[in-house]
């Protein structure tokens, strides 16, 4: 990946850790999102994970409680990783592509995402996954290709410059809100095993 440069020709490449660079996030007022939450919610998990999953962003109980995917979408990707043998807390970091919750849930504006996102490439810098699983459209559109459309996208790899195996999939949220996605998420999970059992 390109250097990542942030405001005022800040270099995130020199930062070093996760803990540091949450140290930093926590004072980023790049957007305005941040006015809005009650604070950062940063990401979590295995820092030397071989698996990231990135969101969209922050609902109202990952802003209550700090943490990313820790309501009915979290827990529904928490039984989604059992099923294929892997937990979150051993065997995966997660993230979101923004960092605050956007009022109301909505998904994040372009200049909110674009604000955020140098946060986001320094983590996966620091995580050096080897998989990817891009949960909706707002990360697929973000990180991959703005016209993308995750119905036409999900359960196909791509492969990033740096040689990560990204594979885009529904948002769990999705999931809870139209069953019929569960079946196409759970072919999409058992890729993502087989690819994480190769390495």
């Amino acid at each position: 990946m390109n250097k990542v440069v942030y405001e005022n020709d800040h270099d995130l490449s020199v930062i070093n850790s996760l803990t540091e660079l949450y140290n930093a996030a926590k004072d980023c007022a790049r957007c305005g999102l941040r006015a809005g939450c009650s604070g950062v919610v940063f990401g979590e998990g295995n820092p030397e994970a071989r698996l990231m999953l990135i969101g969209e962003g922050p609902g109202a109980d990952e802003d209550r409680l700090g943490r990313p995917f820790v309501g009915k979408a979290g827990q529904l990707l928490d039984k989604i990783l059992a099923a294929i043998g892997l937990e979150r807390f051993a065997h995966a970091y997660i993230a979101n592509v923004v960092k605050c919750r956007p009022p109301g849930n909505r998904a994040p504006g372009p200049n909110e995402a674009d604000s955020c996102l140098p946060w986001l490439y320094r983590q996966i810098e620091l995580v050096s996954p080897r998989i990817i699983v891009l949960l909706g459209s707002t990360a697929l559109q973000n990180l991959i290709d703005p016209d993308a459309r995750i119905t036409v996208m999900r359960g196909k790899w791509l492969v990033s410059k740096s040689g990560i195996m990204i594979m885009p999939t529904y948002h769990p949220a999705a999931l809870l809100r139209d069953t019929s996605k569960k079946r196409p998420v759970w072919e999409d999970f058992q890729q993502v095993r087989d690819e994480y059992l190769k390495v």
